[in-house]
């Protein structure tokens, strides 16, 4: 809501092992964005240069750009290269989005059959290779009128490709498009849990790890996180969650022999051990309406939430257990390394490159800290307090790109001091993430994928 292959499977899934246990925090090697923010969501992919500025109208800059049909929020994925995504096309024709800083929670009426829809394109021409239709029919829940029925964003890791589609259902494809299996959840139904009847549509996106397809599924009723066999689709476990519905996607970390599936959360933010399913530390005290997802860096867990009370940016030591929730005055505590009650992001994702942890706010509010002490290095206003911020960031270079929902691109030099090196206009809505891969910025924009990379 309010995101051919080159190297083998094996190469692919080892190097994802590496990196969620890398200091300060997980990158990619630059080569493939496996899921939502990369890999272990860390929105950082280094060993290529990439451009400050372009210009999509003069084509400066720009690699190539492919239409997508329908609505779509899902962030784009690369592997090899072949780039993916998905969309969910209205029986109605042109679909709206409604973009900026606004608190309309009403949901939209669209009875109309609809199509989701895989595309994989060329990561290098654009060309669509293949498409693949996974469902006709209904929605079977209503969407928010800045969300999308195709919100959750797909994951790869060089042999299957996930797609989740929320009640629609969680699908499995090998990378030419051939359905290996599928599973139906029931209905999950992502709605305001003050006002029931304000559907917003499900977005949490899976994540591969090893030989598990990884969810979390927080919603009015009966939420859970489970794992699935990457194989057949087996469900390995499932916890249930005493939580109201979430929209952020859940991020894996590991090290010592151990992984953490780590969630946010309302009522519920934490870790679970990733081969059992069974709870290693909590979290209360959070946004009510929580949407980022967590990432990791400095041997730190960062979680950020918004809407209601408080508004908090969490730091939590990876090897935390039990319940870690702070007490009334405090900012910290045994586990909780540093915490700002008031600084959290509504949308947005956090993003830790180098030592620095920076955050935005849904009004544009960006945030430096150091990461590992919480100390405050600027806080500065992108998009003039007119623009709405929901894609999340992501970094390489030595540079930091954000996206507004109106359609710019501003490019932030990487440090302790605040320095804008740019502002490029996409001319069209961003909702989605950027994806970064081989040197290319790959950014959905309301209508297209568009390739954005140094003239060769």
């Amino acid at each position: 809501m309010h995101t051919a292959i080159r190297t083998s499977a094996v190469t692919g899934l080892l190097l994802g092992s590496i990196l969620l246990a890398q200091a300060p925090g997980p990158t990619a090697a630059g080569g493939n964005w496996p899921s939502f923010r990369g890999a272990a969501a860390s929105g950082v992919a280094e060993g290529f240069p990439l451009p400050a500025e372009w210009s999509v109208p003069g084509s400066r800059n720009i690699r190539w750009k492919t239409a997508i049909p329908g609505l779509g929020h899902s962030s784009p994925v690369v592997w090899g290269n072949r780039l993916f995504v998905s969309t969910s096309v209205s029986g109605l024709g042109t679909q709206e989005v409604k973009i900026g800083l606004y608190g309309d929670i009403g949901s939209v009426t669209d009875p109309s059959v609809h199509r989701w829809a895989v595309y994989a394109l060329d990561a290098a021409s654009g060309k669509v290779l293949w498409e693949k239709t996974v469902r006709s029919g209904v929605p079977a829940i209503k969407r928010h009128p800045k969300s999308t029925h195709a919100n959750a964003t797909l994951a790869t890791d060089g042999r299957h490709l996930v797609a989740f589609f929320g009640s629609e259902g969680l699908y499995c494809f090998d990378l030419d498009g051939r359905l290996l299996w599928q599973k139906d959840l029931g209905v999950l139904d992502s709605a305001f849990f003050m006002v029931p009847d304000a559907q917003w549509e499900f977005a949490s996106s899976p994540v591969i790890y090893r030989d598990k397809v990884l969810v979390q599924c927080d919603v009015l009723k009966g939420s859970f996180i489970a794992a699935f066999s990457i194989e057949d689709g087996r469900e390995v476990w499932r916890t249930a969650r005493q939580d109201v519905p979430t929209w952020g996607t859940p991020t894996v970390y590991a090290s010592g022999g151990r992984a953490q599936m780590i969630v946010n959360g309302y009522k519920h933010a934490g870790a679970y051990d990733l081969e059992t399913g069974k709870e290693i530390w909590r979290l209360q005290g959070g946004g009510d309406i929580p949407v980022p997802t967590p990432v990791v860096g400095h041997g730190l867990v960062f979680l950020t939430s918004a809407h209601g009370p408080v508004a908090p940016v969490y730091a939590i030591r990876v090897d935390a257990t039990g319940d870690i929730s702070l007490k009334p005055g405090e900012t910290s505590n045994a586990s909780v390394a540093w915490s700002y009650p008031r600084d959290g992001a509504y949308m947005s994702t956090p993003i830790v490159y180098g030592d620095h942890l920076y955050n935005i706010r849904w009004n544009g509010v960006l945030n430096c800290y150091n990461a590992r002490t919480g100390a405050r290095m600027y806080q500065t206003r992108l998009g003039g307090g007119t623009s709405a911020f929901s894609a999340s960031p992501v970094a390489g270079d030595g540079k930091i790109f954000l996206a507004s929902e109106d359609g710019e691109v501003f490019v932030v030099r990487a440090g302790p001091a605040f320095e804008l090196m740019a502002t490029n206009a996409m001319d069209d809505i961003c909702m989605a993430s950027p994806a970064l891969a081989n040197g290319v910025i790959y950014i959905r924009t309301r209508s297209q994928v568009v390739a954005v990379a140094a003239a060769k």
